[in-house]
């Protein structure tokens, strides 16, 4: 019974050793394809969340003072027509 015991004591620590061994080469996976993947993306010019946003915030700053400026040339367009002309 002694030696059972001893057997299986020896398997445990040798599954345990295995799953360390796994969880090991697990997260050294995970880096490298983390790594691979940040390169990957940096050669291909895609731009942050943030260029994105702030780009994004001046098109839309860029079409309100369109519509403003555009009102204000319609105002200016029907003062000019309704002015008595000058000869």
């Amino acid at each position: 019974m002694q030696n059972r015991n001893k057997f299986f004591d020896d398997m445990s620590h040798l599954m345990t050793n295995a799953m360390g061994v796994a969880q090991g080469a697990k997260t050294e996976a995970e880096t490298a394809m983390k790594g691979f993947i940040d390169r990957w993306m940096a050669d291909r010019d895609f731009v942050t969340r943030e260029e994105f946003d702030a780009v994004r915030a001046m098109a839309v700053k860029a079409r309100e003072e369109n519509a403003s400026l555009e009102a204000r040339i319609v105002a200016l367009e029907a003062a000019l027509a309704s002015s008595p002309k000058k000869k």
